[in-house]
């Protein structure tokens, strides 16, 4: 096991290396000049230009900035915002908790609904429960994020006043509160991802259903549940765990537009006002930052396998 995720690990160093190839050049291909952004243009003379242009080390090759920002990246320095002034990873430790709460309740609320609503269509093919489930999983998937946060914003906190529609409050601050302002983002993040494992599901546990194995569980006397959970059930979330693996790059991309309908300060909200303030060495680190996170799930999920079935090994 431990000499398997060793080599997957060197694997995945060229994608990453590749990766930060990629965002470290289209960032600098956004129009604006960062001290324009940051100090404005006007009034400011060549002397005062160059000054800040060589502390910011933008008077450099993109090829020498890179090779500098990428050898400090590998000893964990991502640099220094240009404008909050201090360490990107710092700014990131400040912000990667809410994204994180925001995340977690998102994914959880979503397996929640769309497993069991998965496993009832499945069992009750083609009838009423079946066609509503999947319906409500089509509707999920078709619906916007920004256009389900919008409008559950209005209807519940405008209109019926029952959640704060804007903000974030810790969990280790006030735990009530933080439930409710966390309400309404997660359920606009989760919508997608539900509607998603919920139709995989329904089509995974159709296949397991069919197989021998189950008819012979049947034809042994086994009780009802015991085949469905403890074995359908079980064979049938192995495509569903690589799916939700595949899935975090979606939660902490939709999480860029949640964030930003809902004021959540979390890297998603860092990102988006990063790229308005051309702020480079923020948006490099917190992309870098997801792309690891993405691939330690992905090691995670290949993992989860063997506790799925037993009869996969890692070679």
């Amino acid at each position: 096991m431990t000499a398997y995720l060793i080599r997957r690990a060197f694997a995945l160093l060229p994608i990453l290396l590749l990766m930060s190839i990629i965002v470290f050049a289209l960032i600098r291909l956004v129009p604006g000049d960062p001290i324009d952004v940051m100090y404005g243009s006007e009034g400011m003379d060549a002397a005062r230009r160059a000054a800040l242009s060589h502390e910011l080390g933008l008077d450099e090759s993109i090829i020498v900035q890179y090779v500098r920002w990428l050898g400090r990246a590998i000893t964990g320095d991502l640099g220094r915002s240009y404008k909050a002034q201090m360490p990107v990873l710092a700014l990131i430790a400040q912000r990667f908790p809410a994204t994180l709460w925001l995340s977690a309740a998102a994914l959880l609320l979503s397996l929640i609904v769309a497993i069991p609503l998965g496993v009832i269509a499945a069992i009750k093919r083609n009838s009423w429960l079946d066609f509503g489930a999947m319906g409500l999983a089509i509707f999920g998937i078709s619906i916007p994020n920004f256009w389900a946060g919008i409008m559950l914003a209005l209807i519940f906190a405008v209109y019926l006043g029952w959640l704060p529609s804007i903000g974030y409050v810790s969990p280790f601050t006030d735990f009530g509160k933080s439930v409710q302002h966390l309400i309404l983002p997660a359920i606009t993040l989760g919508m997608s991802l539900a509607g998603t494992t919920s139709r995989l599901t329904r089509s995974t546990m159709l296949e397991e259903l069919g197989k021998d194995y189950v008819r012979t569980a049947r034809g042994k006397g086994l009780a009802e549940q015991v085949v469905l959970i403890g074995h359908a059930l079980r064979n049938a979330l192995i495509p569903t765990v690589t799916m939700i693996g595949l899935q975090l790059g979606f939660l902490i991309g939709g999480a860029v537009v949640v964030e930003t309908v809902f004021a959540w300060p979390g890297i998603g909200l860092l990102v988006v006002d990063s790229i308005f303030g051309r702020d480079y060495p923020v948006v490099q680190g917190v992309i870098l930052i997801i792309a690891v996170l993405v691939v330690a799930v992905n090691l995670a999920v290949d993992v989860v396998y063997t506790i799925l079935d037993p009869r996969i090994r890692l070679g």
